[in-house]
């Protein structure tokens, strides 16, 4: 029953990233920023052929590749996991990664780019200019929650 929750969950965060870059594509134009939450939060369509901070950007081809290649690994991995009885955090990270990488990878093999969307008003210009999508805090929470396992885990041992 668990590997069809988290199987869902997957599949839905994967769809509702893929619809919201649908939405901002088509009606948010590059440049145009909207603010919510009192300007903390800031919507504005931003394009990155590259990988995380538009590292590789002049390898778009390569990082297509890398990205499914990855992507396929990574979804192995999780259902490799999803077959095991507990380890339950550990099984929602690995879900979680895989739904921001494959949207991120649907995006890299159908637009030729990926669509980031949201970003953070702070007072680092640096952090500030940096633009994500739900798949990017997908990836990063889903990290999070598996490196959490695997440091807990130690400890136990």
């Amino acid at each position: 029953m668990m590997i069809i929750v988290l199987m869902g969950i997957t599949f839905f965060l994967t769809i509702a990233d893929i619809a919201v870059k649908f939405y901002i594509e088509s009606n948010v134009a590059r440049g145009e920023e909207h603010s919510m939450l009192d300007g903390r939060v800031i919507i504005r369509k931003v394009y990155n052929k590259g990988m995380a901070l538009n590292k590789f950007d002049d390898h778009a081809e390569e990082v297509k590749i890398v990205s499914v290649f990855a992507t396929v690994i990574l979804t192995i991995y999780q259902m490799f996991w999803l077959m095991h009885k507990k380890h339950f955090f550990r099984k929602a990270g690995l879900s979680l990664m895989a739904a921001g990488a494959w949207s991120n990878t649907f995006d890299r093999w159908v637009r030729g780019y990926v669509v980031d969307y949201v970003g953070f008003r702070t007072k680092w210009k640096k952090f500030t200019d940096i633009t994500f999508n739900i798949g990017d805090f997908c990836i990063i929470g889903g990290c999070v929650l598996y490196m959490l396992t695997k440091i807990f885990q130690r400890k136990r041992k």
